[in-house]
Parts: C-alpha cells; sequence; structure tokens
C-alpha cells in the first residue's frame, strides 16, 4: 500500500513538473508562471529562487531564468541583491492596495477619454467583444477570460488616445497583472467581472464620460477587493478606497 501510494505522488510530481514545463519555455512563460506561484502562495516570501534549480524546473538555460527574475522584479515580486539569490519578496495588502488606488484613478482617466474621444469603429468593436465574451462566462473559462480581459483594458487604454497616459497605465497594469489575472480563481468572480465591463462599455457607447469614469473607478475598486486576498499576511487590512464623486 505503502509503495503504491508513493509511486502515485512520484507520478503526480512528475506530470506537474511536465506541466511546468510546458507552461515555462519561453521567458514570458517563465515570468507568468512563477508570478502565478508567488501569488498564491505556492512561493512563499523569502523564498530563494536559484537559477540552477529554476533552470532545472523548467527545462531551460539559465539566460532565459535571468532575464525572467529581472522582469520579475521590475514587477516588485522579486527582490535580488548583487551576488546574491533572488527571493520572493513581501507583498503586503497596504503596498497593494496603494497600487490599486493609483490604477483606478489611471483607468478612470482612459475610460472618461475613451467615452469622449473612441472612433465608431473603436466603440462597434469594444461593444461586440464585451458581448463575445459572455460565451467565456458561461463556459467558466478562466484562462480566455483573463485574455480576453486584458485585451478589453488595452482598448479603454488605446481608445483614450493618450500616448502619456497610456505609458503610464500600461506600466501599472504590468505590476498588477498577476494580481488582477488571480483575482479569476475566486468564485463567481468572471460574471461580477462582465457586470463591471458592462456598466463601462454602456456608458462609452453613451459618450457618457463621467459615467465611464466612475464605472471603471468602482472596477478597479473591485478588483482591488477580490485580489487582496492573494496578498502577504501579517498586514493590518488596508482602508476602503475613498468614493468617488460622479
Amino acid at each position: 500500500m505503502y509503495a503504491t501510494t508513493t509511486m502515485q505522488n512520484h507520478l503526480l510530481k512528475q506530470v506537474r513538473r511536465r506541466e511546468l514545463i510546458r507552461a515555462g519555455t519561453t521567458v514570458e512563460q517563465m515570468v507568468r508562471a512563477i508570478a502565478d506561484m508567488i501569488v498564491t502562495g505556492q512561493m512563499l516570501p523569502g523564498e530563494k529562487l536559484d537559477e540552477v534549480s529554476l533552470a532545472a524546473r523548467f527545462d531551460v538555460s539559465r539566460t532565459p531564468v535571468r532575464e525572467a527574475l529581472r522582469e520579475l522584479g521590475a514587477m516588485g515580486l522579486v527582490d535580488r541583491e548583487p551576488n546574491r539569490s533572488a527571493v520572493v519578496t513581501n507583498v503586503t495588502e497596504t503596498y497593494l492596495h496603494s497600487m490599486f488606488e493609483a490604477m483606478a484613478e489611471l483607468e478612470a482617466i482612459c475610460a472618461r477619454l475613451s467615452a469622449e474621444r473612441m472612433t465608431v469603429d473603436e466603440r462597434r468593436t469594444l461593444e461586440l467583444e464585451h458581448k463575445a465574451s459572455m460565451r467565456l462566462v458561461h463556459t467558466g473559462a478562466e484562462e480566455e477570460y483573463a485574455a480576453y480581459n486584458t485585451e478589453f483594458h488595452t482598448r479603454l487604454y488605446r481608445g483614450a488616445h493618450n500616448d502619456h497616459v497610456f505609458e503610464m497605465v500600461a506600466q501599472t497594469r504590468a505590476r498588477l497583472a498577476p494580481f488582477r489575472r488571480a483575482q479569476f480563481r475566486l468564485p463567481g468572480r468572471l460574471a461580477k467581472s462582465y457586470e463591471e465591463h458592462d456598466r463601462i462599455v454602456t456608458a462609452i457607447m453613451r459618450a457618457d464620460g463621467a459615467g465611464a469614469a466612475q464605472a471603471a473607478y468602482c472596477h478597479v475598486e473591485t478588483v482591488s477587493d477580490a485580489s487582496a486576498v492573494f496578498a502577504a499576511a501579517g498586514e493590518p487590512a488596508a482602508s476602503t478606497l475613498p468614493p468617488r464623486g460622479p
């Protein structure tokens, strides 16, 4: 019985390892895989990220591992000092809240400008793709919806037609990407996200800048609350984002 259980555990580990390798054959995929493990607690704050071990884990050379660690460092998930191994950082709820607070303001600006500046074709595409995403909600396709969600918000950033704002919001989104992606693991989050998107789209189609800004701000505020469950423990709960006027 013991031998059978041991063999099953061994096979399970092998399957998981192969899944990680398939998911981590490029720098981008490695960054995503490691970020997801950090955000969901599979890798804990203070844990060392050894290049040799990671290269073996993902079946790649050390060069892409170094690049992946550099990008994770830029995202604030990994800390790396000269001549030392990289370690998982302690992303506190307070710090996560501060990033989401900035993101809410930036997305509100993008939504308002999109309502005012989007072309007819941009509005039509936004609406059609939003409606098509309901299929992903019905089927519970978390990964596909997460990918669509990135495209949806990118359309808002592009629709603002302001290059400087786009750069700022894209940079902030990159820091928050693992947490925004993790939210879709929470029960019922896909449907709620769709409803929040619907309010943004409706306001933009009506050229209602103030309404679009309010809907986008509230959307990111909700995402912040949903993502907070993945922040490191041991930090006092962050205060609720202040209400935004109409």
